[in-house]
């Protein structure tokens, strides 16, 4: 499968100020490459979010940013200065991590105010500033409460106020959410999102979580294997991914196996189990009887009882429902298809008004058009 180059680059406005510029950067841990020839341009204000399985470099990136690690080869600058020999301490940078590391014997305000003394603020600046990073977390009125006194997500707000108060040039985030339930994890993927913007701070977050990536960035990198696979806003890595790898780790899709048959400009058809099905090419390099994979996302497909039309769709093809999973916004199906030998195919039905509901066993029409579907080499 085609791979885009580790040093993407994603073009960025004359007009814009880069906050921090990756050239090149490289990590070994002895024979082991963790990042390779990782390059990419940050904005100054912009929310990015980098990507990625376990062991996709994408924590070891950040540390190298952060200055806990230093680069094998390449360079990092942060507003036009390299760093990589400047310590952690020396850069003016906010950070959050999974574990908070707050300090129990301290009430919030007192473990907001402390990189202020650490930076030998002003004491008589220190309690109005406290006030104020407590309100933008929306915790005005608990500064005077104990660290276990305060729910999850309180401590979270709290580390967050911590980590601006001193008004960094750049705040990175490595995993905070991810030890939260699901319900308060996706309400302080907003609160990052609204602190963000309200601030204006360049912030780069760390994550596995697709769903966080999608809702919280201005853009994201997805990482696998050391390199950077894709550099994109959410909606354009979501809808037109630069590989099989981006295609498969955002999302749900289904992957239809088979060889290019033809070409004609950007349509492809494949034949897939003898079956003929077109698409759209999502890389170079395709060419007539190339190994190839046409992937559809979940959501794209339609599905319909075997007597109901699918209007307008450009491929159609008959299969069977072998699981249901209703999870409250939508039913999500698995399907096996005999015309594709038998490919199981996962399907999202978000159909607010017929409220269909189809049960194992039943034959159903699934359908989708060509530009639904994506072709990448194998």
């Amino acid at each position: 499968m085609g791979v885009a180059g580790a040093g993407f680059r994603q073009a960025v406005s004359a007009t814009e100020t880069i906050a921090v510029s990756v050239k090149n950067v490289g990590m070994r841990f002895g024979p082991v490459r963790a990042v390779e020839d990782a390059s990419f341009d940050l904005p100054r204000g912009r929310f990015l979010t980098i990507l990625g399985p376990s062991g996709s470099g994408k924590t070891t990136l950040l540390r190298m940013i952060a200055g806990f690690d230093r680069p094998t080869s390449g360079e990092i600058f942060i507003n036009g200065a390299p760093v990589s020999a400047v310590p952690p301490h020396a850069r003016a940078i906010g950070m959050v991590f999974q574990k908070l590391a707050l300090f129990p014997h301290m009430t919030a305000a007192e473990n907001v105010a402390f990189p202020l003394k650490m930076r030998r603020h002003d004491a008589r600046t220190i309690p109005a500033k406290v006030e104020r990073y407590l309100d933008l977390v929306r915790l005005g009125g608990y500064g005077g409460r104990r660290i276990n006194e305060l729910s999850g997500g309180q401590q979270q707000r709290v580390a967050i106020a911590r980590a601006l108060v001193f008004e960094p040039d750049l705040l990175l985030l490595d995993e905070p959410l991810a030890a939260l339930d699901r319900k308060l994890r996706e309400e302080m993927q907003l609160e990052f999102r609204r602190i963000q913007k309200e601030l204006g701070v360049t912030t780069i977050n760390v994550t596995h979580d697709q769903r966080e990536a999608l809702v919280v960035s201005d853009e994201v990198i997805v990482m696998e294997g050391g390199r950077i696979q894709q550099k994109a806003r959410p909606v354009e890595a979501y809808r037109n991914p630069s590989n099989a790898f981006v295609a498969n780790f955002i999302g749900v899709t289904n992957f239809l196996e088979g060889r290019v048959s033809a070409l004609d400009g950007p349509a492809v058809t494949i034949e897939a189990a003898g079956l003929p099905i077109s698409g759209l090419a999502a890389e170079a390099g395709l060419a007539p009887g190339a190994a190839c994979a046409g992937a559809i996302r979940a959501e794209q497909i339609r599905i319909a009882p075997l007597s109901a039309p699918l209007e307008g769709l450009t491929t159609l093809v008959e299969a069977r429902v072998e699981d249901c999973i209703f999870e409250g916004e939508r039913m999500v199906y698995e399907l096996s298809v005999p015309a594709l030998g038998g490919v199981r195919m996962r399907v999202f039905d978000h159909d607010a008004e017929s409220h269909l509901e189809f049960r194992p066993g039943d034959a159903v029409r699934l359908g989708w058009n060509v530009r639904d579907m994506h072709v990448f080499r194998k």
